[in-house]
């Protein structure tokens, strides 16, 4: 009998802070998800980038210059176990914005939810540590890292995220040992969802590029980029899967009409235990505190782009009822 197939949504950059947070009380929380709550509803998994804390702290950061503070409040988990999510990276630039206070509240309102998350913690072993999560027996486990804001890397001693250096760091991270004590406690896919690189760009500079092809080789099987505001391409490397940059899914940000920020996609990934099978995009349109399927020719244009930018990757997708489709399988 062949094994299940389960599917895992990845999603980019959910900042629930600043405008969005003061709509929380005013909305249920499906609102936020739209239309395409029913595509995270029909996913096995929903895999997160959660950019701001989760707190009620009001002193925002002030040890180093910041431009934007993003929190949301407490009652913004409602929003994430709306989508049923079952993972949030907490390792980028505004899960600190509440200070450490705000930090240590959003950890432990994710573990009263039951929501498993990586990238920062209350050490820096603790920061380091994967997440498993099981998704019908297929057991994943994620680590999240991010070059953003050095100053809020966990020491020792202090809470903060985990930190690499993209541009300098030999061996990557999470390290070939890493990815293999996670294999050794049972882990099915090694996923490293990873928030690298400058805003507003729509393919990833060498270094980065490089960086998360060698993490590919060192046995990770998918990449999850999140960082830049904006999708760029997919890559394949061996039998890994690189999701270079997810870019936005939900928030309260002035829209480029270039770069279209506004633009993304839910990218779900079908595997079992011996691999990746097929990854799936399905365009969505982001508005006010609110995301939507896209159609027509807003669909067509959003494939367009990202078929454009995955073309130098050597990566052909298919396109399937406005939505585009690529075998892992082969």
């Amino acid at each position: 009998m062949a094994a299940p197939i389960r599917t895992l949504a990845f999603l980019g950059d959910v900042m629930l802070g600043r405008l969005v947070s003061d709509e929380i009380g005013r909305r249920p929380p499906a609102f936020f998800w739209g239309d395409a709550l029913s595509l995270l509803h029909g996913a096995d998994a929903v895999f997160v980038n959660l950019e701001c804390a989760v707190t009620g702290n009001p002193e925002p950061w002030r040890r180093t210059e910041k431009v934007f503070h993003f929190k949301a409040v407490p009652k913004a988990i409602d929003v994430l176990k709306a989508a049923r999510v079952r993972f949030a990276c907490l390792a980028n630039n505004h899960v600190l914005d509440f200070e450490t206070e705000g930090l240590l509240e959003t950890l432990s309102l994710l573990d009263s939810a039951g929501i498993p998350h990586a990238g920062a913690g209350r050490t820096r072993d603790e920061a380091e540590r994967a997440a498993f999560v099981d998704v019908k027996g297929l057991r994943v486990a994620l680590f999240a890292a991010t070059d953003n804001e050095p100053d809020f890397a966990a020491t020792d001693e202090a809470p903060g995220t985990k930190h690499v250096d993209p541009y300098r760091d030999e061996p990557v991270w999470p390290t070939p040992r890493d990815i293999e004590a996670a294999r050794s406690d049972g882990a099915d896919l090694v996923v490293a969802s990873l928030h690298l690189g400058p805003n507003m760009v729509l393919q990833p500079s060498p270094p980065l590029r490089g960086y998360k092809q060698r993490l590919c080789e060192s046995g990770v099987d998918i990449v999850h980029g999140h960082s830049a505001h904006v999708f760029q391409g997919v890559e394949r490397r061996g039998n890994g899967l690189i999701l270079h940059d997810t870019g936005d899914y939900l928030d309260d940000y002035a829209v480029d009409p270039q770069l279209r920020n506004d633009w993304s996609f839910v990218f779900v990934v079908e595997a079992d235990e011996t691999g990746l099978k097929r990854l799936v995009l399905h365009p969505v349109r982001l508005e006010f505190a609110t995301t939507r399927r896209a159609d027509g020719p807003e669909a067509a244009a959003i494939c367009d782009r990202m078929e454009a930018l995955s073309e130098p990757f050597g990566t052909r997708f298919r396109r399937v009822d406005g939505r585009l489709e690529l075998d892992l399988a082969d």
